[in-house]
């Protein structure tokens, strides 16, 4: 996983508006705000250069499961993507403030939850896991066997 050192390096250092580094992509169906299901997201901020990458996973996702299938399994339940913020609990930058991480359906992949009860653990979710890695993003679900809502960007 990237170091906050490597981050900086290779995305710069990140500031509160996202200033010289966001853009904004669509999306190619809309999701919902996890906290507030009836609030559409149609668009998404990250950073300028893994926009590509989350462009395909949507797309990678929309192809393989459809967006009924992906409403009904909760991949569309948007956590965030840009937020400017430390680590929980720590100094380091979080992934968020750079755009270049994003959290799903936070409520039922907690940050402490772990393989036994994380819902993105289960079997129907292996090939959303596996098109987030086919586009350059690793889970910490996968590598740290907690946040399984959390993908970030290898490199």
């Amino acid at each position: 996983m990237l170091t906050t050192r490597q981050v900086i390096k290779k995305y710069g250092v990140p500031n509160e508006t996202g200033s010289g580094y966001l853009v904004t992509i669509a999306l190619p169906y809309p999701m919902r705000i996890a906290w507030d299901t009836g609030t559409i997201v149609n668009k998404m901020r990250c950073h300028k250069d893994v926009a590509e990458n989350f462009k395909s996973v949507f797309n990678d996702l929309l192809a393989h499961y459809g967006h009924e299938k992906i409403k009904e399994l909760g991949i569309d339940l948007f956590g965030g993507c840009f937020n400017y913020r430390r680590m929980r609990n720590g100094s380091a930058w979080s992934m968020h403030s750079w755009g270049v991480a994003i959290d799903l359906d936070p409520a039922r992949n907690t940050l402490r939850e772990t393989k036994r009860t994380a819902r993105f653990a289960r079997p129907e979710y292996k090939p959303m896991i596996d098109i987030f890695y086919k586009n350059g993003f690793e889970g910490l679900g996968i590598e740290r066997d907690m946040d399984w809502m959390h993908f970030q960007i290898r490199e």
